[in-house]
């Protein structure tokens, strides 16, 4: 391919296809202006920026030598994934990424045929790799599967077991450990990425298949020892033991963002007649970007930024942010009592863990991406007289489902489950919204599920939980900023299973609605604007969704003639339980109308929050018109008996 002096390489390149058609010494240009663009989209857009900083070079090595979309390119987790889409006839619409209507933040399969595996949960790429080989081996297809997986998502048991399965996918399956802390390997140079050249080579992979057919003829004992000693000697130059041992070819570590290491090793690997084949590539996270190098904790996700000077645009003040005011109080809660601790599942910041590590450091684990074993290791804790908190984003805590059950809830242990993200999240969409935990948990037995409407319900509900030993417990509570009230003094352990009346009266009205979490300003407006109407409107703070409280519910329905629920979750939640409860009683047989608001049947894309809710119908406008609705069903019911 030919170009202007100066003409972009990035403005010529819409595809792969067109990538290819470069030369090898056009790619490190191609790569720095690859980069650029990153910067400057993700300081328009706001989003994931470090680690996608880390694998610009990784990124184009792997569309240069590899036939994609037909060898199919898997992203572990997809927030690295924005130079890949930048590359992949998607550059006009970057400057939409996580935006409503625009791009994914993360890969999609709907979005692009060279997303062929959806990631936005750690640690699935080598496992759905292997699917992707073994079906084109079963069909005789020749198409590879590529997996690029980082270090922090080796940390889940999901790889192993993936690779521990892989040797039969064969040559058919490649995956690229993304080093980008060096937290395995030592420091690499030139000899590393000669070594690792030189191991790749097809004289190299000939020659030790040809030794390894010579060994075999050998007695047994010479037979073992020589491929001990093959072993030994590779995996002292490279580390790569453990990785052999699970079947796979190791190469490695190189360097990254070497294009001259890069793309030979990868077409040695391409052309290799060997099974699986794990290409160990240390990376710098925030690459190229002096402020993401320096700070990369802080530029993994970004707001908005400027991207000469680096600084991020900050929100103005307001209330603090939901998961500071549980760490926080935790932190307090842990000065006067020494069996609490801290969990968290590679999210300390996330979840407001770092605060109570940093006033409690030898209380406070981080266990990484694995969130089966950070519950039972919660559970073994609460066995041996600790109160744990294991502080976990809803919908990471769906991984961990079998161990709430089976390892918590059945042995009534007394879990604390502090569980971030509830509700609708905004620009992460669907694979981060927390749709589900009620569901999930208020069907255990054993278990209590809280929802606080506010910043200082959830400290009073974090001090409940702190005190609640007769079994498993959980709070859920939205991502971002409090609504604003002021935060409590001194904290109150919660009556369990029960709710308050924050307006009305529960001796009578027309309307009662009854709210779990934080959609209880927005049934305040609501109540508003049906009072305006001339309905009277009680509202309840439900505060617990599971074990319900009966006695309050009961009263609400005997004397009100339409009740409605509201909650930030799927089906079966609140709302579901309030109808088992009244069809059971037989409140359904006196005239009572019950009307469930619920999160709708469907995964919603991203959007800002407020739009998303919107489109949800769980907003004031909705409940208004949920409530007139029930009403005039009501009235046509009551005129059609008497006619």
């Amino acid at each position: 391919m030919t170009t202007g002096p100066h003409t972009p390489l990035l403005d010529t390149v819409d595809t792969p296809t067109d990538l290819r058609k470069l030369k090898p010494e056009q790619l490190r240009q191609l790569a720095d202006e690859l980069r650029e663009e990153m910067i400057d989209t993700v300081g328009t857009t706001g989003g994931h920026l470090g680690s996608g900083l880390g694998v610009v070079e990784l990124t184009v090595a792997i569309h240069y030598v590899f036939n994609t979309p037909e060898d199919r390119l898997i992203w572990d987790v997809g927030h690295q994934a924005y130079p890949h889409k930048i590359i992949t006839g998607r550059r006009d619409r970057i400057r939409t990424i996580r935006q409503g209507g625009g791009l994914s933040g993360f890969t999609k399969r709907s979005e692009s045929e060279y997303d062929p595996f959806g990631a936005a949960h750690s640690s699935t790429s080598i496992s759905a790799g292997l699917g992707f080989a073994i079906a084109n081996k079963l069909n005789g297809d020749p198409g590879k599967a590529i997996a690029v997986i980082g270090d922090g998502a080796m940390s889940a048991g999901m790889a192993y077991e993936a690779m521990n399965n892989a040797e039969a996918a064969g040559n058919r399956l490649v995956v690229i450990l993304n080093d980008n802390d060096m937290s395995i390997a030592p420091p690499v140079g030139g000899l590393s990425g000669y070594l690792a050249r030189l191991v790749t080579s097809g004289q190299f992979l000939g020659l030790r298949e040809l030794a390894k057919r010579f060994a075999r003829k050998l007695p047994k004992p010479l037979h073992k020892a020589a491929k001990k000693t093959d072993e030994y000697a590779r995996g002292m130059a490279m580390g790569g033991t453990l990785f052999e041992e699970l079947g796979f070819y190791y190469v490695g570590p190189i360097d990254g963002h070497d294009m001259d290491q890069l793309v030979p090793v990868l077409e040695n690997v391409r052309d290799a007649a060997e099974g699986p084949c794990l290409i160990h590539v240390v990376t710098q996270k925030g690459k190229g970007y002096r402020p993401a190098e320096e700070s990369a904790d802080k530029y993994h996700g970004v707001a908005k930024f400027d991207v000469i000077t680096g600084e991020q645009k900050k929100s103005s003040g307001g209330p603090p942010a939901y998961q500071n005011v549980f760490g926080e109080t935790l932190a307090k809660l842990a000065q006067s009592d020494p069996r609490i601790c801290a969990i968290t599942a590679a999210m300390p910041s996330g979840t407001g863990v770092d605060k109570f590590a940093k006033a409690h450091p030898t209380r406070a684990f981080d266990v990484g991406i694995a969130e089966q074993h950070a519950v039972t290791f919660a559970a073994g804790l609460a066995a041996q007289g600790m109160r744990p908190f294991a502080a976990i984003y809803s919908t990471f805590l769906q991984r961990a489902f079998d161990q709430i059950v089976h390892d918590v809830a059945i042995q009534n242990l007394p879990v604390r489950f502090a569980i971030d993200r509830a509700g609708l999240v905004g620009a992460d969409g669907a694979t981060h919204a927390g749709s589900f935990d009620i569901t999930y948990l208020a069907t255990l037995p054993n278990m209590v599920v809280m929802s606080p409407s506010d910043e200082a319900e959830l400290a009073h509900m974090t001090y409940t939980a702190a005190e609640h030993d007769e079994g498993p417990i959980a709070f859920r509570y939205p991502r971002g900023a409090g609504v604003g009230v002021e935060m409590p003094e001194v904290l109150e352990k919660l009556p369990i299973g029960k709710g308050r009346i924050v307006r009305g009266d529960e001796k009578g009205g027309k309307v009662a609605i009854l709210s779990l979490g934080a959609r209880l300003a927005e049934a305040q407006k609501a109540a508003d604007t049906l009072e305006a109407k001339g309905l009277a409107t009680t509202i309840a703070d439900m505060r617990f969704a599971k074990p319900l409280d009966a006695e309050l519910i009961r009263k609400l329905a005997t004397t009100h003639e339409v009740v409605v629920t509201i909650e930030e979750g799927s089906i079966g939640g609140l709302g579901a339980h309030v109808l088992t409860l009244a069809s059971d009683e037989g409140l359904v047989d006196v005239g009572l109308k019950i009307r469930t608001m619920r999160l709708p049947d469907i995964f919603q894309d991203q959007d800002a929050p407020e739009k998303q809710y919107d489109e949800a119908g769980l907003n004031a406008p909705h409940i208004v018109e949920t409530v007139l609705s029930a009403l005039r069903h009501n009235s046509a019911g009551v005129a059609e008996a008497r006619a």
